[in-house]
């Protein structure tokens, strides 16, 4: 692994993971410092960070991408036509053996299970439905997707009743996929994406107050 790639994952990890909060300003000569990376990967790091829309350019420096509550509702609409798509191809499969991974994925989590680990297995639940389609023009689409919905989802993993309803509704989409029956399960993925945009925007809204008190940075547009 490059210096570069290695700025480029680890930054990213803090981001999604919230160590390093929205709205939050970087330094170059901080992450040379934090990274032991000189100046030209650095730059190369946030500027692939930045075409991923997680910083953003502030005079001479960088700032975490605050949470958008507008850009939720977009991405709503963008993984309703991709992964559906996917979905239905997902369920037209003959071979039933990456769907049963992913059964036992989401059967991993249980009552001692870290909100990390929920978190992580939320997101590869709707990426691995992807891969399965076989498309990867979706399969991108669709991980690019996760990856602009991880902090916000973070915030949602807290919510025990939440994190529950989400986690039944994963298990009816993917018993639809595994009866090969791609109409239900794409009225069931539509919904779940729905459901899943009103809980972060409520949630996020009605919580602003305290992430803002938190030093986080969420915005209405």
């Amino acid at each position: 692994m490059s210096q570069m790639q290695n700025v480029e994952r680890q930054l990213r990890e803090m981001i999604l993971g919230l160590e390093i909060g929205p709205g939050e300003r970087l330094t170059e000569r901080w992450i040379e410092s934090r990274f032991g990376a000189s100046r030209t990967p650095v730059r190369a790091a946030l500027l692939r960070l930045e075409t991923e829309g997680l910083i953003c350019r502030d005079g001479r420096g960088w700032t975490v991408a605050p949470i958008n509550l507008a850009e939720l509702g977009q991405i709503a609409v963008y993984r309703e036509a991709v992964e559906v798509a996917a979905v239905r191809l997902t369920a037209a499969l003959e071979d039933r053996g990456g769907i049963e991974l992913i059964a036992a994925m989401l059967d991993s989590c249980d009552a001692e299970t870290p909100r990390e680990e929920w978190h992580r297995v939320g997101l590869d639940f709707h990426i691995e439905l992807a891969r399965l389609s076989g498309n990867e023009f979706l399969l991108r689409a669709v991980r690019d997707a996760m990856t602009r919905l991880s902090r916000a989802r973070w915030l949602e993993v807290r919510d025990e009743r939440a994190l529950g309803r989400a986690w039944a509704e994963h298990h009816a989409i993917l018993a639809a996929v595994r009866n090969g029956d791609a109409e239900q399960a794409a009225q069931l993925l539509s919904a779940h994406i729905a459901g899943s945009r009103d809980r972060l925007v409520t949630s996020l809204h009605d919580d602003r107050r305290g992430l803002r008190a938190r030093g986080f940075a969420v915005v209405a547009a």
